[in-house]
């Protein structure tokens, strides 16, 4: 019995909505790692105040794409520049449909000249190694998935540990002895720890200072011992599956945009192509926003910020849809700051609701109507409330602007009722929220 594609999965639930729509859905946390080591709030508190340990080893997919093809096949189906990539950089890999919308971003690490790792969310991997099989390039792969998906189980490829804070470079140095070289951001330099070689990412989290260390699992208990004893006396605080997933709210990185493929005929092969048990089949919709309508949930890179890392100096698969986007009235990114009382009385029953997470779509209002949705919402505790990373109309993108936030879960029929949904007041403001990520994060990259 052939696998179930994705294609077969929407043919039979009657539409891309239908299949996704699952009101409620628990929101994805990563996965073997703890949900808290010593609570949500002391460990965001750690990389806003001290110094936080994060284990990034199981739930990112590995795709290793090597070959004399390697650079010109990312960069025909991504559009980054791929004239200034240096060996031992990473970007974020911009991948998007001939119509110009995103496919879903990774990170793209160049190891050497045609050898490159793409990581994150696989929906990105899917449609390289696709293209890459149907158009004939000189490339092979090797995969590893997330320790949730990982055939028989068994330990990941690489370990990825994350030093993270005010006091992340001070624990770096008590590790290798002094601070490491002088990286430049999204750029990594080879370190050793006792005789052990593996790589160390400028990377940060929130605007805060710090490396991602990625290496062969075999040295992952080693390195992780290494970290922890180094950082006990800074008080280090390990970060848990929970608080892993805020960061992202403050900093601006949407994580969860729906892939652009789900109607275009020339893409009927592809969804054939895609297993339905995949991240393109699973991915759940929820929310009080919805659509019967999937066009309605696509995005464009430029409403997630990525325009300034669009490349027009070469051809691409939806350069000539992003051309012609760069001049559109298109959404823009900002962060809702939702009201606190409003949060404990709709979200907690009007004591504090403890740790929100949701990737759940909500409408946002203003007095006329619809302005904008959500797409993703997350408890921030040095914060104090719950920050909403937001796509809205630009008329309603100035900061200070208040809004309503529709909070509730649409049964996915009849789009058009008043199903009498509470409201949480919100304010707009800057996304990234942090200030740090927002003016300085990237100067060096």
């Amino acid at each position: 019995m052939s696998t179930p594609s994705l294609q077969d999965g929407i043919d039979k639930a009657g539409s891309p909505v239908a299949l996704l729509w699952r009101p409620g859905a628990e929101p994805w946390t990563p996965e073997v790692v703890a949900r808290e080591y010593t609570g949500w709030r002391q460990e965001q508190a750690a990389w806003h105040e001290g110094v936080a340990l994060l284990n990034l080893s199981h739930h990112m997919y590995d795709l290793w794409i090597e070959g004399p093809d390697a650079t010109r096949l990312l960069a025909e189906h991504g559009a980054n520049n791929f004239e200034r990539f240096a060996i031992g950089q990473a970007k974020q890999y911009v991948p998007v449909t001939r119509a110009g919308h995103i496919v879903t971003d990774g990170i793209l690490l160049r190891e050497d000249g045609n050898r490159y790792l793409l990581s994150g969310i696989p929906a990105a991997q899917h449609w390289v190694r696709y293209h890459a099989e149907r158009g004939g390039y000189d490339v092979a792969f090797v995969t590893d998935p997330s320790s949730a998906f990982r055939p028989g189980g068994g330990d990941p490829r690489l370990f990825r540990y994350q030093i993270q804070g005010p006091l992340a470079l001070e624990v770096v140095a008590r590790v290798f002895g002094g601070p490491l070289p002088e990286t430049r951001f999204f750029h990594s330099t080879p370190v050793t720890l006792a005789g052990r070689t593996f790589k160390a990412l400028r990377h940060g989290m929130a605007g805060q200072a710090g490396f991602e260390f990625v290496g062969p699992w075999e040295h992952a208990a080693h390195v992780h011992e290494a970290f922890l004893k180094a950082g006990e006396p800074l008080g280090l605080i390990q970060v848990g599956a929970l608080a892993y997933t805020t960061p992202s709210v403050e900093s601006g990185w949407i994580p969860s945009p729906v892939p652009g493929i789900y109607t275009a005929p020339e893409l009927a092969e592809y969804r054939r192509y895609l297993p339905l048990f995949g991240i393109e089949g699973r991915r759940p919709l929820s929310g009080s926003w919805f659509s019967p309508d999937i066009e309605d949930y696509y995005v464009s890179p430029y409403e997630l910020g990525y325009g300034k890392m669009i490349h027009f100096g070469h051809d691409f698969l939806g350069r000539d849809a992003l051309l012609k986007a760069k001049g559109e009235e298109l959404r823009r990114k900002v962060t809702l700051v939702l009201d606190q009382g409003d949060v404990h009385r709709v979200l907690g029953d009007g004591a504090d609701p403890g740790f929100v997470l949701s990737y759940a779509r909500h409408r946002v209002e203003n007095g006329s109507g619809l302005v904008g949705v959500t797409m993703q919402s997350a408890s921030i505790d040095p914060v104090g409330t719950v920050l909403a990373q937001t796509l809205i109309d630009p008329a309603h993108a100035t900061p200070g602007t208040e809004v309503d936030i529709v909070w509730g879960e649409h049964p996915g029929t009849d789009p058009g009722a008043d199903l009498g949904f509470p409201r949480i007041r919100a304010t707009v403001q800057p996304s990234p929220f942090d200030r740090h990520a927002r003016t300085r994060y990237r100067r060096d990259a």
